[in-house]
């Protein structure tokens, strides 16, 4: 498979809020407006899982794929947000109504809805390591309100990786994405694999997906010094020394790594301090640190996967991850476990021959066999 070097840095993008073509629903009237609105509500009546930083009564974000729910009673509601880089989804009672396309700061309403009582959620589409979005909460109409959110799911599953985990271009219908922002406008996590798999479990999740980054070795030698490790703890990826403080209502399950592919896909150039064995040695040093890390802050009941996948070019990836997962259940951690999935059926559409929407469903439902036969207690 061939790849192409990921964008270390988003470019600027316009901030006035648009709509894909066919994102609204017809039975909706949605626009953005700047006009004074009632103040928003609190997000401490809106539902998320993903690693937000609070600050007073909105939160700030990087990570892709993360979402804010909320219900409300009325027959319309606002968006209040603020985010010049990112592309939204917003869905009202299961329907996607509308695509916001680096919205700015606005609130953006959905109208002419049937009056009562509805759920309504926000997802953010794009990656964004260098910019951070804010959300300000859901916003009643005149004569409704919003009502306490939904409560934490009992299942929780947290996915750790790369440009695969995070769907990066996936929507594309071209594998050449060269134009500026070609790659966000096509780049939908809420379909992404895990994604998929985490809502049709019914469980809340965490996509902690950091594109062109490798456990110990960036694509093809990008970033010297960093690694996907130097990002892990943030709650704001750009933010040095930024820790997520997780509210207490974080307790994976299920673990998902897919960390490797940017490792091993490339050569190893000249300068890079690695030999082809020494960086299987410094990976898999690594990864075990990294499981521990996980297994500290998680505990020994959840299930950690050491999950791999194809490359045309190698299969260290794949044998490293593997013999990884057997040290483990040799020091006697059988709730460590290895997944692989393979290239069959999969079309590699997507930019620079990244998984396609069609490629993470497929994914997606080879993920619920494997999950099916974890001894999961949920």
């Amino acid at each position: 498979m061939r790849h192409t070097q990921v964008k270390a840095a988003l470019a600027a993008l316009a901030v006035t809020a648009t709509l894909l073509p066919g994102a609204a629903d017809a039975a909706t009237a949605p626009g953005a407006t700047a006009a004074p609105k009632p103040a928003p509500a609190v997000p401490a009546k809106t539902h998320t899982a993903g690693r937000v930083e609070v600050a007073g009564g909105s939160v700030r974000y990087s990570w892709p794929g993360v979402y804010f729910e909320g219900r409300f009673r009325g027959t319309g509601v606002g968006i209040a947000i603020d985010d010049a880089v990112n592309d939204y989804d917003v869905q009202v009672d299961g329907v996607t109504v509308a695509t916001l396309v680096t919205p700015g700061r606005t609130t953006y309403w959905v109208r002419n809805l049937s009056h009562g009582v509805h759920g309504v959620r926000l997802v953010k589409r794009t990656e964004s390591p260098w910019s951070a979005g804010r959300f300000d909460g859901f916003v009643a109409v005149p004569g409704g309100a919003i009502l306490p959110g939904p409560a934490d799911r009992r299942r929780q599953i947290e996915f750790i990786g790369d440009s695969y985990t995070a769907g990066y271009g996936n929507m594309s219908a071209t594998r050449d994405c060269p134009a500026p922002g070609q790659v966000d406008r096509n780049t939908n996590a809420d379909v992404s694999f895990g994604a998929l798999t985490a809502r049709g479990l019914g469980a809340d999740y965490q996509i902690n997906a950091f594109s062109g980054r490798g456990m110990v070795r960036n694509y093809n030698g990008i970033e010297p010094g960093t690694d996907y490790r130097t990002y892990y703890d943030r709650a704001l990826i750009g933010v040095p020394g930024d820790v997520w403080k997780n509210p207490g209502t974080w307790h994976p399950q299920l673990i998902m790594i897919g960390l490797g592919i940017n490792d091993f896909s490339t050569a190893i150039n000249p300068g890079e301090p690695w030999t082809p064995e020494s960086l299987v040695a410094a990976y898999t040093a690594a990864y075990h640190g990294f499981i521990d890390k996980l297994r500290a802050r998680y505990g020994k009941r959840a299930i950690i996967v050491v999950s791999a996948t194809y490359m045309s070019n190698t299969t260290a990836f794949a044998d490293a991850a593997r013999q990884i997962v057997q040290d483990r259940n040799e020091r006697g951690d059988d709730r460590v476990r290895y997944w692989y999935y393979d290239n069959t059926d999969l079309d590699y559409g997507g930019c620079d021959w990244h998984p396609s929407a069609h490629d993470h469903q497929i994914i997606s439902r080879r993920l619920d066999d494997f999950i099916a036969t974890l001894p999961l207690r949920w």
